[in-house]
């Protein structure tokens, strides 16, 4: 592999860094409350999931 000097090795970093498209605030905004709402979904899920086990658990070891 050739090897790139320092200031190639920058214009190109520039060259690419140029590409790049930022969400607008509103997609970021957008974002961020799905992303929230699904935190919240799968918690509630887990926590029932979680108390199912737990209740299950304690059910079979009252019967020892």
């Amino acid at each position: 592999m050739a090897k790139t000097s320092p200031g190639e090795f920058m214009r190109q970093v520039q060259a690419e860094a140029r590409k790049v498209v930022w969400p607008s605030r509103q997609e970021t905004v957008t974002t961020a409350i799905m992303v929230g709402v699904m935190m919240v979904l799968l918690a509630v899920f887990f926590l029932g999931i979680d108390s199912l086990f737990g209740w299950i658990v304690s059910q079979l070891l009252s019967l020892a």
